[in-house]
């Protein structure tokens, strides 16, 4: 069936056709079934979008109403004729199937699941299963290298040609640890290059994406990003905007939705982004603890795996395991967490020294790693340069670049604080536990929405004094919140 494109002021984040009631019941397609779009040319293109029935005159009976990544992607213009068809089940299901049952993938296999992945072949619940396939049967080690080959084919790269091109990456779920920002100005600063790209909240309060948002710019192009590594040596910016890794973004959605995280798609989803920046100096940084997302064998057996991975691809992949048995730094959520960081790189403000100690532990391990400082000088390196107020100069150079300016940042308009009902030692803070907290108080959508720790684990508090302040942007959020915490109870007193 041949249709007239159409155009609408219409984002919808994936590839999405509408068409009028009697078109689609003519094609023989339903609200979210999948259409084949094809141009009428000497070397056609083609894309699978989601249709999305309707009976008003938006669309005509001779159009098809496209969504802006569909233009973007076909390069289409207004009124161009396409030919649209029923887009028949591909092969993929019955290899994610076979996942499930526990037989192994090769990696022919894992190129089609992927690629049908990112060109919108696969629906959302056969994306589901194959994000639970993973986590249920797991993936070898050659299966996961296949991954992650298969993830870059479909993506962008970064092309920078620089000798020392270095990335760091904490496999997450420790409340604050905001040390991303800090790291990479300490380490652009002493020369090297940190094009950082970083993901958004998955079952945090706040990603380093949603951090640096609140002051600057995250999503650019490739080539703005090339200008702004060239002008400062470095980036922080929002990974999903770029298109170098389409499939693990898609499946990252998949993943927040179900909470599941599996392993191998974890070491995937970290290993390629890397190697799409064109790293070659990568620390991974894992947090171990009760409440951790990993107990230390687990992580010990995450850093063999992580280093196997960087042998295999020929980039030096170097995997520390620190201790998270509670968060770093005080403010957990966007704005909290950047007043945090901020409060460490001016050093003329006095910001949470576990967050600086921690900061310049990462930085030192890159600045030996890339060879600009000898062994076992790295930290005193990145003292230096931090305590200089080199590290504060570059920061302020990447945020300009990346057109944004450090302001004071808001806090929630509705506040609470927690106080103690007796004197009494902190013993312990539960990571998840803060980190929904401040989601059910906001985060990340509300940026001035999180918590603020007034103790941390092993001081001490008198009857009365505050140990939590939780914010809100709405006073029905802020009592959710007070709710979630007497329910939970996330921090431990004896």
């Amino acid at each position: 069936m041949r249709l007239k494109v159409k155009f609408l002021s219409w984002s919808a984040g994936i590839p999405v056709a509408m068409l009028h009631k009697e078109v689609a019941e003519h094609a023989g397609v339903h609200t979210q079934g999948r259409i084949l779009i094809k141009t009428c040319s000497k070397n056609p293109k083609e894309l699978i979008a989601i249709v999305d029935v309707v009976e008003d005159k938006l669309v005509g009976k001779k159009e098809v109403a496209l969504s802006s990544e569909i233009r973007k992607r076909m390069k289409l213009r207004k009124g161009q004729i396409v030919e649209i068809s029923l887009f028949q089940s591909t092969q993929s299901l019955e290899l994610i199937k076979k996942k499930l049952k526990n037989n192994p993938l090769t990696e022919k296999e894992i190129d089609q699941i992927i690629a049908d992945i990112v060109n919108n072949s696969l629906s959302d619940p056969e994306v589901a299963l194959f994000v639970s396939a993973m986590y249920q049967q797991g993936m070898s080690q050659k299966e996961t290298i296949s991954l992650i080959k298969a993830i870059l084919k479909t993506g962008n790269k970064l092309p920078l040609r620089r000798k020392y091109i270095v990335d760091k990456h904490c496999i997450g779920g420790i409340p604050g640890n905001r040390t991303t920002p800090i790291v990479v100005a300490i380490c652009a600063a002493a020369g090297l290059t940190f094009p950082k790209s970083s993901s958004r909240a998955i079952t945090s309060a706040a990603g380093t994406a949603d951090v640096i948002e609140t002051i600057a710019r995250v999503d650019f192009s490739i080539k703005e990003i090339q200008r702004i590594v060239e002008k400062t040596n470095a980036c922080l910016v929002w990974g999903g905007a770029l298109g170098l890794v389409p499939a693990d973004s898609k499946i990252i959605q998949m993943e927040k939705a179900l909470k599941l995280d599996p392993e191998a798609q974890l070491l995937a989803s970290i290993t390629s982004k890397k190697l799409a920046v064109g790293s070659n100096y990568v620390l991974i940084d894992i947090p171990y603890g009760k409440t951790a997302k990993v107990t230390r064998a687990h992580g010990l057996s995450l850093k063999r795996r992580f280093e196997a991975l960087g042998k295999y691809f020929k980039i030096k992949i170097h995997v520390v395991l620190t201790k998270g048995d509670g968060p770093v730094g005080r403010g957990v959520g966007p704005n909290l967490e950047m007043k945090d960081l901020l409060k460490v790189l001016d050093q003329t403000l006095e910001g949470p020294c576990d967050l600086e100690e921690k900061s310049l532990f990462l930085a030192g391990e890159i600045l030996e790693m890339a060879k600009k400082a000898k062994k076992g000088k790295g930290i005193e390196m990145a003292t230096e340069i931090l305590h200089s107020g080199k590290a504060f100069k570059k920061f302020k150079e990447i945020i300009r670049a990346q057109k944004g300016k450090i302001v004071e940042l808001p806090c929630g308009e509705f506040c609470k604080e927690i106080l103690a009902k007796k004197d009494a030692k902190v013993l312990s803070m539960d990571n998840k536990g803060i980190n929904n907290l401040a989601r059910v108080a906001g985060c990340p959508t509300d940026n001035a929405a999180g918590v603020y720790l007034d103790v941390k684990p092993k001081e001490k508090v008198r009857k009365g004094e505050v140990l939590i302040t939780i914010y809100a942007e709405s006073e029905s959020r802020l009592k959710e919140a007070i709710k979630f915490y007497k329910k939970t109870k996330p921090i431990q007193l004896n």
